[in-house]
């Protein structure tokens, strides 16, 4: 296995990549209900992702010859496993939603079932806001500890400080590329 800090780095970077990946498929249109088989389908990625955290995680924890900055990387990649699995969680809590949505189309002209689905789509949405917050804060986590673990060259750190218009970080989108926007992580409580 290749341990440099320049290994080390692109992975947890490549990692960061994916959780972003993630946050882009979540689903957005406030107008549509997402697809229940979409969902589903992100939900079986995100177990892949924190499969992939595993693997990491153990390959570098086997190697008998770690390098010093090995239990950084470590510890990096098995922190990521958390907000990944919370993005999973949540998108659990939109099927089951959506579940609901569909047993209960049939009585949608009832008082009650029409408030119990209006209840069902908020928690949808706060669901999808906690799934984008939190793969949001797992891809900045790695591409933090990715710049700590092997920083930029000193040269390049020279470059941006005396450039007036500054080179954009590592793994940050080309500045004619959109994205998506993210889910404000203010609209829900985060916590335990």
């Amino acid at each position: 296995m290749d341990n440099t800090p320049l290994s080390d780095a692109l992975a947890l970077r490549a990692t960061a990549s994916a959780f972003d990946a993630q946050r882009c498929k979540l689903p957005g249109d406030p107008h549509r209900s997402p697809d229940v088989v979409a969902v589903a389908r992100q939900i079986s990625e995100l177990g892949k992702l924190v499969t992939d955290l595993g693997d990491e995680v153990l390959f570098r924890a086997a190697d008998q010859n770690q390098a010093p900055h090995t239990a950084r990387v470590i510890t990096n990649f098995a922190a990521a496993v958390e907000p990944a699995g919370e993005a999973a969680s949540a998108l659990g809590a939109v099927a089951h939603q959506l579940a609901f949505l569909d047993q209960t189309e049939s009585l949608r002209d009832q008082p009650d079932a029409r408030d119990a689905q209006e209840a069902a789509v908020r928690v949808m949405d706060e669901a999808l806001a906690t799934a984008g917050a939190a793969l949001h804060d797992g891809a900045n986590s790695l591409y933090a500890a990715s710049a700590t673990v092997s920083p930029p060259p000193a040269r390049l750190q020279a470059a941006r400080s005396r450039s007036a218009t500054t080179a954009r970080s590592p793994g940050s989108p080309p500045p004619n590329f959109t994205t998506a926007p993210a889910a404000p992580s203010d609209r829900v409580a985060r916590g335990r």
